[in-house]
């Protein structure tokens, strides 16, 4: 970790670790009357599900962020203001979540999951933003420029695949979600192996 990114590192696993643990106030014990429990903790699947994926998807991200800020050695305002608006979008992430959960079976679950969907639509445009500011503004570490172009590349396919998946959503809500999965376990791959590049020595 770079001592000049330090505290913006240190800063953005906090809001991630307190994202991510917001989650599971989204996990209620159920009510209802004797000898029901078991009816009522499997009728809250779409809360679990909900609570797994973007227990998931927060994890990934934090990874990419982690994965940036090894080749990220130097901050500027833009950098700084770039992370706020990432983190800020981060933090968002527990509302959709409930959202999707507490609508999935009902007819408002395709607003719900457009909503979820296209929060991730955001988060991949805020991730490409910040990348690239770091990237034009010099504040690389050059040594490891092939790493770092592969990242580029890989966070391309990022926001036109979650406008895809957003799309899919009027389609077929299940498609979009295993679609925003797939997309979720391409991101964490490393980028020189998702995109089929191999380092030089």
């Amino acid at each position: 970790m770079s001592s000049e990114t330090a505290r913006v590192e240190a800063f953005s696993d906090g809001v991630f670790a307190i994202a991510i643990t917001l989650l599971i106030l989204n996990l209620k014990v159920p009510s209802g009357s004797a000898g029901h429990l078991g009816k009522a903790l499997a009728a809250q699947w779409p809360t679990y599900a909900a609570f797994l994926l973007s227990f998931a998807f927060i994890g990934i991200m934090w990874m990419n962020h982690h994965r940036l800020f090894n080749h990220i050695r130097r901050s500027d305002n833009g950098l700084l203001f770039l992370n706020l608006l990432l983190l800020l979008g981060i933090t968002v992430v527990p509302f959709p979540t409930a959202l999707l959960a507490a609508h999935y079976g009902t007819p408002d679950r395709t607003v719900a999951a457009g909503v979820f969907n296209g929060t991730y639509v955001v988060l991949a445009v805020f991730f490409n933003v910040l990348w690239h500011h770091a990237v034009r503004a010099g504040l690389l570490d050059t040594a490891t420029h092939e790493s770092a172009d592969a990242i580029s590349r890989q966070y391309s396919i990022g926001p036109i695949a979650y406008l895809a998946c957003l799309g899919l959503t009027w389609v077929s809500v299940p498609a979009s979600l295993i679609l925003n999965i797939g997309l979720a376990v391409f991101f964490a791959i490393p980028a020189r192996v998702a995109t089929g590049r191999r380092m030089h020595p």
